[in-house]
C-alpha cells in the first residue's frame, strides 16, 4: 500500500483517508521500510498537504496512540506549538501552561524535545527535575487534581517514535512536524496552537475544525515565531462555534504595550532560572513576562475561563501576581 501511495503522490493525487490509514498501519507494524517512509514524506511535501490529508493523518494517529480521559467538568486544553520558528524563543508555551492552570484551566500539555529553541517542553521539565515518562493514569490524575499534566509524545505515540530517526535523517519539515499539536493523547477539544508559517494558520484551523475541536486559536507571529507576539503583528485564525475567522492582531489587542524586540524573546538565559523568575518574581518586569501573559491569556479564553483576550490576560496577571501559577509548578513537582 505504501508504494501505491507514493505513486499517487508523484502523480499529484491526494491520498484518501483509507490509504493513509493503511500506510500508517504498515509503518506501525514495521512492514514499511525506512526508504519507503522517507519517500512518502518527501512526495507528500512536494505535492502539498491538504487539510483533509492532515486531518486523516491526525485522526489515524490518535486511534493508534495510548490515550487518557481526564474526568473534569470543563474543557481540557493544550498549549502545544509546532516549533520550527526562526527566532529561537524561550519556552513560552510550557510556562504559559502553568499560568493558565493557575487561572483555573485544566491543561493536558503534550510535547517533546526541542525543535528550534534550546529547551523544548520536555527539555525544560526535565531540567526542572520532573519525570517525563509518567504512567498515563498518573498523568490523568495529575490533570484532574492539580490542573496540569505532561505527556511526553514518544511515550504515547508508537508511530511518531518509529519515524523520528527517518525525519532526522531527512532534515526537512514534513507532515509529522504538524502532528504533535493535533494528536494530544487526552483528546483535548480546545487549544492554543502556534505554527511555524503564516500559510499554516488558516489551514491548521480548518484541520482542527475537521477533527471536531470546540474552540482553537491558531497563531503565527509575523516576525517568525510560533507564538503570540508582543513585538509585532500576529496572524490568528480563531475557530469558534464552528466558524473560522482570520485576522492580524497587534500587541495592544492583548493589553501589551509595543516596544520589545524579537531578539529580547530569545532563549539565551538559563531556562530554569528564566522559568522561576517569570512565574515567581512578579516584581521583575520584562518582555518575556508580557509574552507569557499574552499567550496564557489566549489559553484561558479557549479554556472557557475568559470571554475576551483582554479578560484572559487580566486573569493571567492575577494567576502570576497571586502566586497561583508558581503554586501549580510546586504542586506538579510534589506529584512526581
Amino acid at each position: 500500500m505504501i508504494q501505491e501511495a507514493i505513486h499517487s503522490l508523484l502523480d499529484h493525487r491526494d491520498l484518501t483517508k483509507g490509504q493513509i490509514s493503511d500506510v500508517l498501519g504498515e509503518i506501525q507494524s514495521g512492514e514499511a521500510t525506512s526508504a519507503q517512509v522517507g519517500a512518502l514524506l518527501v512526495a507528500l511535501r512536494n505535492k502539498g498537504e491538504t487539510a483533509g490529508e492532515i486531518a486523516a493523518f491526525a485522526s489515524t494517529l490518535r486511534e493508534q496512540s495510548i490515550s487518557i480521559t481526564p474526568r473534569v467538568k470543563q474543557r481540557v486544553i493544550d498549549t502545544c506549538g509546532t516549533g520550527g520558528d526562526s527566532v529561537k524563543t524561550f519556552n513560552v508555551s510550557t510556562i504559559s501552561s502553568f499560568v493558565a492552570a493557575g487561572g483555573g484551566a485544566f491543561v493536558a500539555k503534550h510535547g517533546g524535545r526541542s525543535v528550534t529553541s534550546k529547551c523544548g517542553s520536555a527539555d525544560l521539565l526535565e531540567r526542572l527535575g520532573f519525570r517525563l515518562n509518567m504512567e498515563p493514569l498518573r498523568v490523568q490524575e495529575s490533570i484532574e487534581t492539580i490542573g496540569i499534566g505532561f505527556m511526553f509524545a514518544p511515550s504515547f505515540h508508537p508511530v511518531m517514535r518509529q519515524v523520528a530517526p527517518i525525519r532526522k535523517e531527512l532534515g526537512i519539515r514534513t507532515i509529522f512536524n504538524l502532528m504533535g499539536p493535533l494528536i494530544n493523547p487526552a483528546r483535548v477539544n480546545a487549544q492554543l496552537l502556534g505554527v511555524y508559517s503564516r500559510e499554516l494558520v488558516p489551514l491548521t484551523a480548518e484541520v482542527l475544525s475537521r477533527l471536531g475541536a470546540d474552540e482553537a486559536i491558531v497563531v503565527h507571529a509575523l516576525e517568525g515565531m510560533d507564538e503570540i507576539s508582543i513585538t509585532g503583528k500576529t496572524l490568528v485564525s480563531w475557530l469558534r462555534e464552528g466558524k473560522v475567522t482570520t485576522k492580524e492582531y497587534r500587541p495592544r489587542d492583548f493589553g501589551v504595550i509595543e516596544g520589545a524586540r524579537p531578539e529580547d524573546m530569545s532563549d539565551g538565559r538559563d531556562p530554569v532560572r528564566s522559568t522561576l523568575d517569570i512565574l515567581n518574581a512578579w516584581h521583575i518586569r520584562g518582555g518575556n513576562r508580557q509574552m507569557v501573559l499574552a499567550n496564557a491569556g489566549a489559553a484561558l479564553v479557549v479554556a472557557g475561563r475568559a470571554n475576551t483576550l483582554l479578560e484572559g490576560v487580566e486573569l493571567a496577571k492575577e494567576s502570576m501576581q497571586s502566586g497561583a501559577a508558581y503554586k501549580k509548578l510546586e504542586e506538579y513537582a510534589k506529584s512526581q
